[in-house]
């Protein structure tokens, strides 16, 4: 265990984030470039005297729970969670959870489809990614927190009037959408987050809890859909998915028929964004 490196890492690690980052108020004289070290803690379940000897090289090895709860509280890559279980003197295993990081290749990818929405998606069906005319046919995701990106936790615990953008196969989602949730929760049997948004689901819809007890793993993909827009109508579309096997991730792009009403629809949206155009001024 290198203790000097793994305090130098960490503390660079915490300097880098904010607290928005992570869902907390930035409050007032705040003297740190990033996170305190009590909201590290707080964060990775640990108390903040472990975390500060940790940060000054006098703390003892920390377990594989420690690493992975700073893990997650740091908003570590792949790459850097793995670094910091070698300075900790603890090689790392498979990740406890999937993938949060998109990579940049794939974030340049969206952007270079501007007839096409399209989105990113986490093996928890989390939108971690989108291009501008994906937030104009279903809805601004920078607008939204953290835990509102999910897909599976709208189409089951929404308002009805917002259940999933009016597209027309939202059963047929849904069921697709448990079948691969439970796969994941397989893959991932030590992230709290997915146990966490299971037992949300389960206690907060008998749909849900319906379609789980059924244990079906295998879903049919959807080749097309239709959103009802309340500014242009509905727009039909193909559904390609792209999956990224090493981040467990899907990039979603949905694409209109040349020459049809859709395709005119979706070039409609990419001129005015994420605009109203039923709301009056």
């Amino acid at each position: 265990m290198d203790r000097r490196q793994l305090a130098d890492f960490l503390r660079s690690r915490r300097e880098r984030i904010t607290p928005a980052d992570v869902g907390l108020p930035a409050g007032p004289r705040r003297r740190t470039p990033g996170l305190r070290r009590e909201e590290v803690a707080q964060l990775a379940f640990i108390s903040t005297e472990y975390y500060t000897r940790l940060e000054q090289a006098r703390g003892p090895r920390p377990s594989r729970e420690v690493l992975a709860g700073l893990s997650r509280a740091l908003r570590l890559s792949d790459a850097e969670r793995d670094h910091l279980h070698h300075l900790a003197g603890a090689p790392p295993g498979p990740p406890p959870g999937p993938s949060r990081e998109v990579r940049p290749s794939i974030l340049a990818l969206l952007q270079r489809l501007p007839q096409a929405a399209a989105i990113v998606l986490s093996a928890t069906y989390e939108v971690l990614a989108w291009n501008d005319l994906a937030a104009a046919l279903m809805e601004d995701f920078s607008a939204l927190p953290r835990r509102d990106r999910n897909l599976v936790r709208r189409a089951f615990l929404g308002a009805p009037e917002r259940r999933m953008y009016g597209v027309s196969d939202v059963e047929e989602f849904s069921a697709s959408a448990v079948r691969n949730l439970r796969a994941t929760a397989a893959r991932y049997p030590d992230d709290p987050e997915i146990t966490g948004l299971i037992s949300e689901l389960l206690e907060g819809s008998e749909e849900f809890a319906r379609l789980w007890a059924a244990h079906d793993v295998s879903a049919a993909p959807t080749l097309c859909k239709t959103f009802q827009h309340p500014a242009v109508g509905p727009v039909s579309v193909n559904c390609d998915v792209l999956d990224i096997s090493d981040r467990d991730q899907q990039v979603v792009i949905y694409t209109a028929d040349p020459g049809s009403p859709s395709e005119n629809a979706l070039r409609l949206l990419s001129v005015v964004g994420t605009q109203r155009m039923d709301v009056p001024l």
